[in-house]
């Protein structure tokens, strides 16, 4: 593609320069083919969907079809539907100052035609950058066929013109899309009046807008998202609508623990060192969660919910670490209580469970420290950890104890170093050393090795 200050400026340029018009669908369909042959990422930042969902995409974008991603909140499809756009020409050719991109070779708006053929190949081109054919709208009852479609544009009548006049359209978010993505997120929440004003868009290609004898045929792949009709009884898509969407693709929650650890590391802003130990013990967390009997499983549990846990435990570390002084702040066991709070209104429950909602997170999180310690510190041998209690002795510690004076309190210990390889730390920090054993006492007191005793933040280990 040519620089910007080399790129065509009027059609003659263009047609000279040996531009093809492809219409979107086309472009995308090309543009896929190509990553797929050269092994290049189709879809960056998507995690876990590489074997289920993608090739089912993937092959409904070579159809060339309109798609509704479905699936419970929190399992990507925003994210997933955003990354589309990377699947288009980085610059594509619009007739300049065109409110629906027509492309110089084409133009189907009345301004551009009657601008063609007035100045011929002199008309005026600009180039889009492939961010900017990208809409997207998320259905509100409130959305209306104007925002979507058009509408009359009262500022333009009152320059004059007449109401007949095309011109006098204020063309709505589709039409601005024309030749890109168009998104609508959660596609049943629109009213079913307003979804009857899509049917023309993905059957016929055109659309209409009030009483205007106006025919304006769309270059545009729509796509949307949808929760399972059975969720809610918030709306359901119009079925005139669905059998106009060539695909309906089926999203998930990510299958296993590692996936759900990748999308943790890639999303959580975090403020303080968590150890990969921790972030294991949330993914468990997350997984128990979606299964536990006790949570409405037609809700689903966001994958927001690990992420927002991660960021929690990691301010837990940097209040610690403001508090007590510590210059490295490293999260810790201690901190993983806070997220069960935190984290309640992300999960909604069974009515049968009303009142129990703490105890039935605080219980799950302790199941994840009990599988996310044995598999990784179950075949190691902390004898030298429980020496430090062979004789009656006590290890106190807290969300407020720092590292240094937590180390102080259990003392040396041998083996320490199998311990953080067997967490996945490299170096000895402070931090890094308390979180470890820490770590090894809280799995020596679930796995009824140890006791521990808890009131206002802080714990006592024994045996």
């Amino acid at each position: 593609m040519p620089t910007v200050n080399t790129r065509p400026t009027t059609l003659r340029e263009l047609r000279a320069g040996g531009h093809v018009h492809r219409p979107v669908k086309a472009e995308i369909q090309q543009n896929l083919v190509a990553r797929l042959r050269s092994g290049e990422p189709r879809f960056p930042g998507i995690v876990g969907f590489d074997d289920t969902v993608l090739p089912h995409l993937e092959r409904a974008l070579l159809a060339g079809h309109d798609l509704v991603l479905l699936g419970e909140r929190g399992q990507g499809k925003s994210r997933l539907i955003r990354t589309l756009g990377g699947l288009l020409d980085e610059w594509t050719p619009v007739v300049d100052g065109c409110e629906i991109n027509d492309h110089p070779y084409a133009p189907v708006c009345v301004r551009c035609r009657r601008l063609l053929a007035e100045v011929g190949d002199d008309l005026p081109v600009a180039w889009k950058h492939r961010d900017e054919r990208y809409g997207e709208k998320l259905a509100t009852p409130d959305t209306s066929v104007g925002d979507l479609i058009g509408d009359i544009d009262p500022i333009k009548v009152a320059e004059g013109r007449t109401l007949g006049d095309p011109e006098t359209v204020h063309y709505g978010l589709v039409p601005r899309t024309n030749r890109g993505i168009f998104c609508v997120n959660e596609l049943p929440d629109l009213a079913e009046r307003i979804q009857v004003s899509l049917l023309n868009v993905l059957e016929e290609r055109d659309v209409q807008i009030r009483g205007y004898n106006l025919r304006l045929p769309l270059d545009v792949l729509l796509v949307a998202s949808a929760n399972p009709e059975d969720y809610t009884n918030r709306g359901r898509i119009i079925t005139p609508l669905k059998d106009r969407f060539g695909a309906e693709i089926r999203t998930h929650y990510p299958l296993d623990v590692d996936d759900e650890l990748v999308l943790i590391g890639q999303e959580a802003q975090v403020s303080a060192a968590v150890p990969v130990h921790l972030m294991e013990v949330i993914a468990r967390f997350t997984r128990l969660v979606r299964e536990s009997p006790a949570v409405d499983t037609r809700s689903g549990v966001s994958a927001r919910f690990a992420i927002a846990a991660t960021e929690t435990v990691a301010a837990s570390a940097m209040r610690r670490s403001a508090i007590a002084g510590e210059e490295q702040p490293v999260a810790r066991v201690c901190d993983l209580p806070s997220i069960v709070p935190t984290l309640l209104g992300k999960v909604e429950f069974e009515v049968s469970e009303e009142g129990r909602e703490e105890e039935v997170l605080a219980h799950l999180l302790r199941r994840a420290t009990a599988e996310t310690w044995r598999r990784t510190l179950g075949p190691v041998d902390l004898g030298g950890l429980l020496d430090r209690f062979d004789r009656g002795a006590t290890v106190d510690s807290g969300e407020l104890v720092p590292a240094a004076e937590l180390l102080h309190r259990i003392g040396p210990v041998s083996g320490l170093a199998r311990i953080l390889h067997s967490l996945g730390m490299e170096g000895e920090s402070p931090g890094h050393a308390a979180a470890a054993l820490e770590f090894a006492l809280e799995g020596l007191y679930l796995m009824r090795r140890l006791s521990k005793d808890t009131a206002d933040g802080a714990s006592t280990y024994r045996i």
